[in-house]
């Protein structure tokens, strides 16, 4: 609908990505550990990365989004500085633009070319970006770019020639080399800190827990600079500080955005609540070594948090409650 109203604006579209969700807990009365499960949609993931990219390339978007917009997301800074920009007649090697597009976590499949990831054919590599529909072709002679197209995922077809092209990361969770061996350093660090408190404590279970899984994950970020629930150590690979807000949807406007929220007096209650439960799931996780105590500070915004960003805003509802009417001017 929004995109009738705004033909040529950039509408997209950012909610939660699970078609089915099954969040990681511990229940301690029954010793029952639950393993995070989910089934993701394929379509609205590229649609939430498609968001953010629109953000950071212009200026006349209009994002549809849902409580999501709270919840932790890897931070801009990082996400637009691991771009990939691609000029015609530029020098570059082939190795260093497929090292670039590994690190920002496409994966090579030079037989079932998906989202995400990126096929070798001698000097010419073919790129399915994570956030769009169609594909890009580069063409190399040598170490010089000779063409880049925009082309038909399935066909191969040429859709048209570009002159330069920018490649997103194919996740939000990215960061530099750089910042990574920060990160590594220090959750070693923390798990250090949390294992001397389990033992001093008499929790021999606990503490070989918590070393064995945090051990993996750092293995898997040395390797590959992913692992399952990277998001739990967000705080370490951003260089954020214990309790600072994580990045999330709002971080990628500019200062000035203007927000409107929906039903409002149904969406501010809901934003309220949103940190409480996500807590109190994480408590059992952490005290029985599951988690470290950096899983805290992958969350939602406090409430006092996502006003901040409150500094254009509409409230749209038939029945606004007692909030809406104390912070409206009109």
């Amino acid at each position: 609908e929004f995109r009738r109203f705004f033909p040529y604006n950039a509408v997209e579209y950012f909610v939660s990505y699970y078609d089915y969700y099954q969040p990681e807990a511990y229940i301690a009365r029954t010793d029952t550990y639950i393993e995070k499960d989910s089934s993701i949609n394929e379509e609205i993931d590229r649609l939430r990365l498609s968001a953010t990219s629109s953000l950071l390339e212009r200026k006349d978007v209009i994002i549809v989004a849902s409580v999501s917009c709270i919840y932790g997301l890897g931070s801009p800074k990082d996400y637009q500085e691991l771009v990939l920009k691609v000029s015609i007649h530029e020098i570059s090697e082939r190795d260093k633009i497929l090292e670039r597009l590994t690190n920002i976590h496409y994966e090579r499949n030079d037989i079932d070319f998906h989202r995400g990831c990126f096929r070798v054919r001698g000097d010419v590599i073919e790129i399915f970006p994570s956030y769009l529909e169609y594909a890009f072709r580069i063409e190399l002679w040598g170490d010089e770019i000779e063409a880049i197209s925009q082309i038909d995922p399935l066909t191969g077809k040429v859709i048209e020639r570009r002159d330069k092209i920018i490649i997103y990361p194919a996740k939000h969770f990215v960061t530099t080399q750089d910042k990574l061996k920060r990160a590594l350093l220090s959750i070693e660090e923390e798990l250090k800190e949390r294992l001397k408190y389990f033992k001093e404590e008499g929790k021999l279970l606990e503490a070989q827990r918590l070393e064995q899984r945090t051990k993996y994950d750092l293995e898997m970020l040395r390797e590959v600079g992913y692992c399952s629930g990277i998001e739990n150590y967000s705080r370490h690979i951003s260089g954020r500080k214990p309790g600072e807000p994580p990045a999330t949807l709002l971080d990628y406007f500019p200062s000035d955005f203007l927000m409107f929220i929906d039903e409002s007096h149904v969406t501010i209650p809901q934003l309220r609540g949103m940190f409480a439960g996500d807590k109190s799931r994480k408590d059992s996780l952490v005290e029985y070594g599951f988690r470290l105590n950096s899983a805290y500070d992958n969350r939602p915004l406090y409430f006092k948090e996502i006003e901040n960003y409150m500094e254009k805003v509409v409230f749209v509802s038939a029945t606004p409650a007692k909030y809406e009417l104390e912070k409206s001017k009109q």
